[in-house]
């Protein structure tokens, strides 16, 4: 069963250096996840930002993995699948617990310049992962992201719940 990713939120640091995987997108990692409560993360290979997904996705990994070793040979260019499998296969298992909370391991902090707060936004098969000021940094095909962004930061601060 595939499962999509859509929409966004905004979660702070808690309690115990912890982050919070917003209900929606939890309970899609989870399903994906043959009901293990276990989140994928790694850093996005293009962008400033992490990507996150379910267990699931290992499996469509390959196949993707199998396309684009395809379209490499159709086209007479070279291919490094293991450098490739590397990449894609180089992401972090955290678990977490039922309301959400999980701790992010530094150096993936570090790698997304993740601050106090994650924005999470639906992108299909995964979901990214942004600090909301270096989304906001971003380009202007990015505006209309940037702006839900902008605006579930805003709402945060009326209610004076960031740190």
């Amino acid at each position: 069963m595939r499962h999509s990713y859509s929409g966004q939120a905004l979660t702070l640091l808690g309690d115990k250096d912890r982050f919070v995987i917003p209900s929606d997108f939890r309970k899609i990692v989870k399903a994906s996840s043959d009901d293990k409560r276990i989140l994928c993360l790694a850093k996005h290979d293009r962008w400033d930002c992490l990507v996150g997904f379910g267990l699931s996705r290992q499996e469509e990994l390959e196949a993707q993995l199998d396309r684009e070793e395809d379209a490499a040979l159709r086209l007479g260019r070279d291919y490094d699948r293991e450098l490739r499998s590397n990449l894609l296969f180089g992401f972090e298992r955290i678990p977490f617990d039922d309301s959400g909370r999980f701790n992010m391991p530094d150096y993936l902090r570090s790698d997304g310049q993740i601050e106090d707060m994650l924005f999470f936004r639906g992108a299909g098969q995964s979901f990214t992962v942004w600090n909301p000021a270096v989304l906001d940094q971003q380009g202007s095909d990015w505006n209309p992201v940037k702006s839900s962004c902008a605006g579930l930061v805003k709402e945060v601060e009326a209610k004076g719940k960031r740190k």
